[in-house]
């Protein structure tokens, strides 16, 4: 430690010596600005994710194969990445083929891939936010950014909350969290929208409903 910043700290010391313990800050703040009702929850959380122009469908489980091979042939999509851990029967009916990531594709053979599908670890409907922690299904981080177009299904009522505050406590501050509000986007100095310039350029979600 020099002189200069020993002299520096002696004195913000010796200024804040007589001053009181700092009080405990208030963690009782408003957690969620929604109704608590499943149902609501998801029309929010349907209607936030396309304001932010994700196509947003819904289905029941025993629909979900047909429609993420539907979805995929509308786009395009011959090559799908597989994350470790994706249920086997949410591809069952694409015609695409498959890419899994073990071992890990190079940046190069993902920017070859058309789309790649994932599941979620929660949903939050007041923000329209998908959260992704690298969990079975999801894959690393490196497999939502590079594909063109990502398909991502989420599980309702169990993956879905209000708010971000009611989020955290489900996620692991120590796993690679991605927030994803909408398809990848930016604006330039003029205001043009331009989107998929650091992710992906189409947003599909499927929402899951019964069991």
């Amino acid at each position: 430690m020099t002189d200069s910043r020993a002299r520096v700290l002696a004195r913000i010391r010796a200024a804040v010596a007589d001053a009181p313990e700092p009080s405990a800050v208030a963690r009782d703040y408003r957690t969620s600005h929604a109704a608590e009702d499943p149902a609501a929850l998801l029309d929010l959380l349907h209607e936030n994710l396309a304001d932010y122009r994700a196509h947003v469908h819904r289905t029941a489980p025993d629909g979900l194969a047909g429609l993420i091979a539907r979805l995929l042939a509308e786009r395009g999509a011959r090559t799908v990445v597989v994350p470790p851990g994706l249920p086997a029967d949410w591809l069952a009916a694409a015609e695409a083929v498959r890419r899994t990531d073990e071992p890990r594709l190079t940046p190069y053979e993902l920017d070859g891939v058309d789309a790649v599908v994932t599941g979620c670890a929660v949903a939050v409907a007041e923000t329209g936010t998908l959260v992704l922690d690298g969990g079975p299904g999801q894959g690393r981080r490196a497999l939502t950014l590079v594909p063109d177009l990502h398909l991502c299904v989420v599980r309702a009522p169990e993956q879905v909350v209000a708010s971000v505050p009611l989020a955290l406590p489900r996620l692991d501050p120590a796993r690679p969290l991605t927030w994803i509000s909408g398809p990848s986007a930016t604006s330039d100095i003029e205001l043009d929208r331009v989107e998929g310039v650091h992710g992906p350029r189409t947003l599909e979600v499927v929402l899951v409903t019964g069991r």
